[in-house]
């Protein structure tokens, strides 16, 4: 009896030992990635959609266990809110440096992005981020990568469309003189001119302003066919409801953080008109649109809005470089990262440039009808 007993407890040690052994082995490392974007404040809205296309490409990367290096890998998002402030930015940036992140996804703003990616420039990190200014990759780091399509083309596409399509011959400008508002405005007016139209003002406002009547006053003088605004939807929503108080008859026309449902939202039957560039395809044209779609809604329960598929895009291209380089080494990933070639949500050729600009982005014109975004025209991104 007593040597049974010692045969049974031998074997209890040995499973135990077995089981200890088998969790020790499915145990896998946990790879830390920077995500920064305002989660507070008049631009909120904008990190959330941001952040939950990363969160989904996470759970999407996760769920295939991984396997880098030899070893299980899990990736975890280390989170910051930069509060579209360049100031918080620089310290967010060093702060995710110092957490020892592998990789950057972010900035979103153009403002925060610029002055924050020296920093994962030095530490060698490589940062895909949302921001559309051309400074961006113009700075020559060979560590910066884009979600979306570059203002030049965009303002280039859009100040076309409105001088030609449109018919629009005299345009006033507004901007919030942030390095995306301004950035973006001063591609559409060169587009503009050049297309035969003519700049008769250009006024100036900043990105936490929603007052707007002195300017709009000036330039209802003016008479203008189109006002076109570089800024975010906080400030249009509010702009173009004054505009309509004002009777300004001239449509608003504004970037791709106009076009927004929250801006339809705050804008009301005033948002009726106005007009919209954003990088990239509508979603039902996109190639992935329709299984993303559906995906995101089972996972946060409500709608995509507009940044997330893009998010999700660039976050997946980061995985699949660390994949390809069989590590999560910054510099030994970088290499694969700059020669992505892949499908994806957005688009049916995900790449980039040498500056780390997208090679195929495309640019689609939007207006509101009855309430709703409605696409005019879309350009390239396939």
């Amino acid at each position: 009896m007593q040597h049974k007993m010692k045969q049974l407890a031998g074997a209890a040690l040995v499973t135990a030992m077995a089981m200890a052994g088998t969790a020790h082995a499915q145990q896998a490392d946990e790879v830390k990635i920077g995500f920064a974007g305002p989660m507070t404040g008049a631009q909120a809205h904008y990190g959330a959609d941001f952040q939950n296309g990363i969160v989904l490409a996470i759970e999407d990367i996760n769920a295939t266990k991984p396997v880098i290096g030899g070893k299980q890998v899990r990736f975890v998002l280390d989170a910051a809110d930069d509060q579209a402030d360049p100031r918080t930015g620089t310290t967010v940036a060093q702060k995710l440096v110092d957490d020892g992140i592998k990789g950057m996804l972010g900035h979103f703003n153009s403002g925060t992005t610029i002055p924050a990616s020296r920093i994962y420039a030095n530490a060698g990190i490589p940062e895909i981020a949302m921001a559309t200014a051309p400074e961006y990759t113009q700075q020559g780091f060979k560590t910066t990568f884009r979600m979306m399509t570059s203002d030049t083309q965009q303002g280039s596409v859009a100040g076309t469309f409105a001088a030609k399509d449109l018919g629009m011959k005299k345009i006033a400008i507004i901007d919030d003189r942030t390095a995306y508002g301004q950035g973006l405005a001063d591609q559409f007016v060169k587009a503009a001119k050049a297309a035969g139209a003519t700049i008769i003002d250009r006024e100036y406002t900043n990105d936490k302003a929603v007052d707007f009547k002195s300017i709009l006053t000036k330039l209802k003088g003016s008479n203008p066919d189109l006002i076109y605004f570089g800024g975010a939807d906080s400030q249009a929503a509010p702009m173009v409801k004054q505009m309509k108080s004002l009777g300004i008859k001239a449509p608003l026309m504004g970037g791709e953080m106009v076009h927004t449902p929250t801006f339809l939202k705050i804008a009301g039957p005033a948002a009726e008109g106005t007009i919209a560039s954003l990088a990239g395809l509508p979603l039902d044209d996109m190639p992935g649109g329709k299984e993303y779609v559906e995906k995101y809604k089972k996972r946060f329960g409500k709608d995509v809005e507009t940044y997330s598929p893009y998010a999700y895009d660039g976050a997946m291209a980061m995985f699949k470089a660390m994949e390809k380089a069989n590590s999560t080494d910054p510099a030994k990933y970088l290499p694969l990262l700059a020669q992505t070639s892949m499908p994806a949500v957005t688009t049916n050729h995900l790449a980039y440039d040498d500056r780390g600009d997208l090679k195929n982005g495309g640019i689609t014109i939007y207006k509101v009808e009855n309430g709703q975004w409605k696409a005019l025209q879309s350009l390239g991104g396939k």
